[in-house]
């Protein structure tokens, strides 16, 4: 055996470089550590960066305008006057809750008999006001994301409504249909469209009647048809309509063969 590892004072040297070269190791991995261990930024970084000193300034802003103490101020007099507000009462079908009581009986009732209102769309000879036209045109755009921007119809989504006898036909059909949506195939300009699975939703029950008469006068005065204006006061003749499912086409009725 080496007798030099049986010296006290060889022992307790090696034993301190040992200690000493693993302590120097472990320090030196830590400074590498903390030097690599910062990921770099990227633009979403920088990005973020920004987002949350906007948002701190925005937070400092409202503090500094409007203190706490006015929003609990503000908060206690809200709730006084909402306490002593009273029930407004149903000034739209759009505010009628589906599948209440009132709903129900919309449902139930309302329907109207179209002959006469058709009768006199068919038998006017008023001149088709151009402001009524374009404000019609105005509120198509919706209409033309299934229908197509010039009435040439979308496959899958809507049939086309240039030349279409339905569109010039009775008034009635074009506002029912808006108010109840429709489903089933349909025979336009002698060709049946049977692709439309979903049918249509009910697209007016939120406009106004001058609104929805406008579109209707549109879509009777463009893409190659012609026919009388939509007066509001047909529109609201059927307004009991809304709420109820949709129009079968089979429902529909037919226009005079031309």
């Amino acid at each position: 055996m080496d007798s030099s590892r049986d010296n006290l004072f060889t022992r307790f040297t090696t034993f301190w470089w040992a200690l000493f070269v693993f302590v120097g190791f472990g320090v030196l991995l830590a400074v590498i550590w903390l030097f690599n261990n910062s990921e770099p930024k990227n633009l979403e970084d920088v990005v973020a960066e920004a987002r949350y000193k906007n948002k701190e300034d925005v937070l400092k802003a409202q503090a500094a305008a409007l203190p706490q103490e006015t929003i609990d101020k503000a908060i206690s007099t809200v709730a006084t006057q909402l306490a002593a507000s009273k029930p407004a009462a149903v000034s739209t079908d759009a505010q009628i809750v589906p599948g209440s009581a009132r709903a129900k009986a919309k449902e139930a009732g309302g329907s109207v008999d179209p002959t006469a209102i058709n009768k006199a769309a068919a038998e006017s000879t008023d001149p088709v006001d151009p402001a009524v036209v374009e404000k019609g045109k105005a509120s198509y755009l919706l209409c033309g994301a299934c229908h197509g921007q010039n009435g040439e119809g979308v496959p899958m989504a809507g049939p086309p409504l240039a030349g279409s006898e339905w569109v010039t036909g009775p008034v009635s059909n074009l506002v029912i249909i808006g108010f109840r949506g429709l489903t089933g195939p349909i025979t336009v300009a002698g060709k049946e469209h049977t692709e439309f699975v979903a049918g249509m939703a009910p697209m007016a029950a939120a406009m106004t009647d001058e609104d929805f008469a406008a579109v209707l006068t549109y879509i009777r005065n463009s893409f190659g048809n012609k026919a009388s204006q939509v007066k509001p006061e047909w529109v609201k003749a059927f307004r009991g309509e809304i709420g109820k499912p949709q129009l079968p086409t089979s429902e529909l009725i037919k226009p005079e063969a031309k």
